[in-house]
Order: C-alpha cells, then structure tokens, then sequence
C-alpha cells in the first residue's frame, strides 16, 4: 500500500537560508536520534546538491513529534530554479532506518539577491 499526502510548505529562495518543521502522527523523533538526508535534482540524480544532518545543524529535533529542517544561504546558493527532492534517514542506528517520507520542494531564484556581502 502506498499513502501519498501532498502538504504546501515554503519554497527554497536561492541565496537565502529555508526552514521547514515536520510533523509526526506519533511520537517517532526520539532524543539523541541522528538524521541525515540528500538533497538531488530528482531521486536517481547520482550529484547530491547539498546534505543536511543533526551533526551539521541541518536537522533538528524540535520535540518527540517535530522536526526542523533548515538550509544555509550557502547551500541554497547553487541550487538550481525548480525543484530538488530529499527524504530522511536516522543514522545512528544499524541499520540505518528510512523515515518513510519524500519531499519534493520547489527552489525559485528570488528578484531580491546580491545584497548579502
């Protein structure tokens, strides 16, 4: 069986750093847990665009039931106008265990850049 929830959220603005919370049905982001995830052009894209993880601040548990994900400025920086996929994997048990959801996100090139020095 296959559940697909489509969800709106933010945009990635190239340049600019982008958050996003993920909410849990049930208590599954345990403390202490260790996540990573890839960001590509498309899910068989061999080029990863940038990694986000707990150990890089690119992933933070927020509670037992949230998660936030964020980007820096630079790693949007060279991201290319469309869309980029990402999913989530906790890493810190063997083997590592997929979190079972896909986010595809739009990346649009803001009118507002280059002002940062």
């Amino acid at each position: 069986m296959s559940i697909t929830t489509m969800t709106e959220g933010p945009a990635v603005m190239i340049g600019y750093p982008w958050r996003l919370q993920i909410e849990a049905a049930a208590p599954v982001f345990v403390e202490g847990a260790a996540y990573a995830g890839q960001l590509r052009r498309r899910a068989s894209d061999p080029t990863v665009l940038a990694l986000i993880s707990t150990a890089e601040g690119g992933v933070l548990r927020v509670s037992d039931t949230i998660l936030e994900l964020g980007l820096r400025a630079d790693q949007t920086a060279g991201l290319p106008p469309g869309r980029v996929v990402l999913d989530l994997v906790r890493v810190d048990v063997d083997p590592d265990l997929h979190l079972g959801f896909f986010l595809e996100i739009p990346v649009a090139l803001p009118v507002t850049r280059g002002l940062a020095p």
